[in-house]
């Protein structure tokens, strides 16, 4: 490996010391080009700043800071209780808007307020408090809106000291740091897994493989759902506090690799978090003595056919905004992730009530489908299929998603229904999407529908009128053996006559065999 100073006055062999701000340490390890370069004004300050946490697509930032906040400490100019500071990524200028401090629904007076974990959506944060006694716990709160809901304490807290907490992907689990009887060490790394009816349940120890009986600190599930980074003073750290990475492989952690030189170093490295495209990282250092500082560390791939090997992070980013189609106003929305092989719920996100902006992670491996539902409206449906290699590497995907009223003459597209080649016979991975389906004509209990059947241009217009017609009639079967009477349901095929995309392609092939409703009455 690699590493050297670079300044803008000249290019050196790095040292044991380097002070100016604008010095970027840089390195090449493998394929990769390693740059850790100290943040700016915008983010750091003369006072302690750490535990940087951010969403997955990395346009938000929250970080803890003892910089003096209110007129007496700006006076005194001392250091201030913990409070909470929230960035904003500028794709402009690509640099962070300045930080600010949020309100006092979080940042109370008088008490050590620091975050320390934020979903990958940025609409669930998880804060440490502590009870005027030094002893802390884990605290959740919510973004409604445009406001912070007031912190509620988590079931999984002791009468020990919880630190440190990270959420995965699907929000049923939580990675979180305590001192508590029964672990490795002083300090350890525990989950608890969410139950079907949203209560956690009892913390499991992760276990001596991940724990030492030095003290383990700042864990953090990666966007991926299978990759922890975590800092600790054990595992034969460099010295103090070093960050380390596990693989979860067949449910078991692999053994802990440090991250090396020149991310570690002899100083307390801590709070590592990794954007989804595993391109940036951030975490707090005090490599230049004394005071801890938020460092940027960018990962650059110096053979391009970094992205599709297995090193890089597997999974699919899908972020956009939901809105009225008719007016364009946005919508809050409840997004479910499904398992479509096994038609099973294993997610549900929120659209902003204010902005209408979601984002949902995909880890690769599952064939996902993705509804997007509002009161008042017909749900949206899409579908992601990770298993196919191509797709099994990191993707962003922008879907902005128009919703549409329950009214007479609009049409859904039912993405999610799945048949056969060449047949009619509803797939398993079906069932979901037609449970929607029921759920809507439940609730509405005069609308009738009619179901029609399309496919794409290739073969005889007879052949392509038959197959359309059998498989809009399997999901109007499927209905009234469900408890739909048939008098709501109505069935036609439509064969190739009305296609929603080009046939020149095998997308738009993919979009043209399809199956949707239609509102008849209402």
């Amino acid at each position: 490996m690699k590493t050297k100073l670079i300044t803008s006055a000249f290019y050196a062999i790095i040292g044991s010391l380097y002070s100016q701000n604008q010095n970027i340490i840089i390195a090449e390890r493998d394929t990769l080009r390693i740059e850790i370069e100290k943040l700016g004004n915008e983010i750091n300050s003369d006072f302690d700043d750490y535990a940087p946490v951010i969403t997955a697509d990395g346009e938000y930032m929250y970080f803890t800071s003892r910089r003096p906040l209110t007129a007496k400490e700006i006076k005194r100019n001392r250091t201030s209780d913990e409070r909470i500071y929230e960035a904003i990524w500028n794709y402009q200028t690509e640099s962070w808007y300045e930080a600010t401090a949020l309100g006092k629904e979080l940042n109370a007076p008088g008490r050590n307020i620091s975050n320390v974990a934020i979903s990958n959506d940025g609409y669930q944060m998880l804060i440490y408090q502590d009870n005027r006694f030094g002893i802390g716990n884990i605290y959740e709160t919510i973004l409604a809106g445009n406001r912070w809901s007031s912190p509620t304490e988590l079931s999984i807290n002791s009468e020990n000291h919880e630190s440190s907490a990270s959420i995965s992907p699907d929000g049923r689990t939580i990675y979180f740091v305590s001192d508590r009887k029964g672990g490795e060490g002083k300090r350890d790394i525990w989950k608890a897994t969410k139950d079907a009816k949203g209560n956690w349940g009892k913390p499991e120890n992760l276990g001596s493989n991940i724990n030492t009986k030095y003290d383990e600190e700042a864990v953090y599930i990666h966007p991926d759902g299978k990759t922890l980074y975590f800092s600790s003073k054990g595992h034969n750290s460099i010295g103090g506090y070093d960050v380390f990475k596990s693989e979860l492989v067949d449910g078991t952690w692999s053994k802990p690799v440090n991250l090396g030189e020149p991310i570690n170093t002899s100083e307390d490295e801590i709070f590592y978090v990794l954007s989804a495209d595993g391109r940036t990282a951030y975490y707090t250092t005090s490599r230049e003595g004394g005071v801890r500082n938020i460092y940027q560390i960018r990962f650059t791939p110096i053979d391009k056919a970094y992205q599709v090997t297995s090193k890089g992070p597997k999974l699919t980013v899908l972020k956009g905004v939901v809105s009225d189609k008719e007016t364009g106003f946005p919508l809050g929305a409840s997004i479910e992730v499904t398992d479509n092989e096994k038609n099973e719920v294993i997610a549900t996100y929120n659209a902003n009530s204010s902005t209408g902006k979601y984002l949902v992670s995909l880890p690769a491996g599952k064939n996902y489908g993705i509804n997007v539902s509002a009161e008042g409206y017909l749900f949206s449906s899409y579908s992601f299929d990770l298993t196919i290699d191509s797709l099994s590497v990191y993707n962003e995907v922008r879907k902005d998603v128009e919703m549409e009223k329950l009214k007479v003459g609009t049409r859904v597209v039912l993405r999610n229904i799945f048949f056969d080649y060449d047949k009619a016979n509803l797939r398993n991975e079906s069932i979901s999407e037609l449970n929607k389906l029921k759920r809507i004509l439940e609730t509405n209990p005069t609308v009738k529908v009619e179901i029609g059947g399309h496919t794409d241009s290739r073969g005889s217009e007879e052949y392509n009128i038959r197959l359309s017609k059998d498989r809009a009639h399997a999901v109007v079967n499927f209905l009234i053996e469900n408890g739909i009477s048939k008098d709501r349901l109505t069935y036609k095929g439509y064969g190739k006559s009305q296609p929603i995309a080009t046939n020149e392609t095998p997308e738009g092939r993919q979009e043209n065999r399809r199956v949707e409703f239609r509102i008849l009455s209402n």
